[in-house]
């Protein structure tokens, strides 16, 4: 009795833990102005079927636009993107309910923070409007020090429709190996590789090279392969992507790869690009007047093979992430105040409408956790 009694208890428990293995939080970040936002919201997703539920909402936070989730999953970082009032806020993380508790807040040391990524030691943060990225060290209780650096670029470029007459930070990214960060420069047609020492403090980032991108493109984001060994920056104003080798914090253009047709006339506003975890696939949207996302097949060599091209099913998209199982991929729209979930084919990598939506107002960025 007490045998069959373990084995029936182990069967129960193994159940559970396939069962919990397919439920993730997913969190998203929005703009909580206009004001169909109230703030962060984090959902449950089921990796098998799509199926999504409201955990938490965390209000009283401004523009939350962008986060990042600590690498011991205890805290989350969020840029509150307020013009030249800009702060990033601490919060402490329950990855079970899905709560994000209030810890503290500070300057962002420049307007417009528009990404944010977080290590063990530190929150970096990209400036859009100011130019700059600042560094805060994390105390132990999750909290932010004040700016221990901050670096101002003082670039531009040739943009006629004057979105390159100062610099503008887009993202801070570490490389793979974690030895450097990886900073793109929209305003100055740049991507910085920036020497990362985690407990340097006001020499945190000391630079190492620059990387000058074609003239009137606008470096916004960049992804690696899962093998680190490409990078993929996609170009806001061409939506072109750049492949390049990667090794030791230098980057070598292999190829370069539109995203729209050559006849195509209207904005493109590229948004984000991210490569599947298997490393077969690369993903790029485009926003603008043409609201797509585009699938690659990736080879051997790096290099970009395209796949398809189809509609968002919304307009503005912005953050894209593949869930953890591969099976869906989520796409935020900023206008259309919803994430519309498309059905992933994991062999040919194409995209399907799920049918499933996700209504939430002014959705940035997509963190499954």
């Amino acid at each position: 009795m007490k045998k069959y009694f373990s084995i029936l208890l182990m069967s129960v428990l193994s159940t559970a833990a396939l069962a919990q293995k397919s439920n993730y939080n997913l969190i998203v970040g929005t703009y909580t102005a206009p004001g169909k936002s109230e703030g962060i919201y984090t959902y449950n997703f089921n990796t098998s079927t799509a199926d999504v539920s409201l955990k938490h909402i965390t209000k009283a936070t401004a523009n939350p636009s962008y986060l990042a989730i600590s690498p011991d999953r205890k805290y989350a970082y969020a840029v509150n993107e307020t013009g030249n009032t800009s702060t990033v806020s601490a919060f402490k993380y329950d990855a079970t309910t899905g709560i994000l508790t209030f810890i503290n807040k500070v300057n962002s040391q420049g307007a417009d923070p528009c990404y944010i990524t977080a290590d063990a030691k530190n929150v970096i943060v990209a400036n859009y409007s100011g130019g700059s990225l600042a560094v805060f060290s994390r105390n132990a209780d999750g909290s932010l020090t004040e700016a221990t650096q901050a670096i101002k670029h003082t670039g531009k470029s040739i943009d006629p429709k004057g979105r390159q007459q100062s610099a503008h930070v887009h993202m801070t990214l570490f490389t793979p190996d974690h030895k450097y960060l990886i900073v793109n420069d929209l305003g100055e047609d740049q991507t910085y590789l920036y020497s990362y020492n985690a407990t340097g403090k006001d020499k945190t980032l000391t630079q190492k090279s620059v990387f000058k991108t074609n003239a009137g493109t606008g470096p916004r984001h960049i992804t690696f392969s899962p093998n680190g060994k490409f990078a993929y920056l996609a170009h806001e104003f061409s939506g072109s992507v750049t492949v390049f080798a990667y090794t030791n914090g230098t980057l070598t253009k292999i190829d370069e790869i539109g995203t729209t047709p050559k006849d195509f006339a209207g904005r493109v506003d590229a948004a984000d690009i991210h490569v599947s975890a298997d490393g077969k696939f690369l993903y790029e949207t485009n926003r603008g007047d043409a609201n797509t996302i585009s699938t690659f097949s990736v080879l051997p060599n790096g290099k970009l093979k395209h796949v398809e091209t189809i509609s968002t099913l919304g307009k503005g998209p912005r953050n894209f992430s593949i869930d953890p199982s591969g099976n869906f991929l989520l796409v935020g729209h900023q206008y259309t105040n919803n994430v519309v979930i498309f059905k992933r084919d994991k062999k040919s990598g194409k995209l399907t409408d799920s049918g499933k939506r996700i209504e939430v107002g002014a959705p940035v960025c997509l963190v499954f956790d």
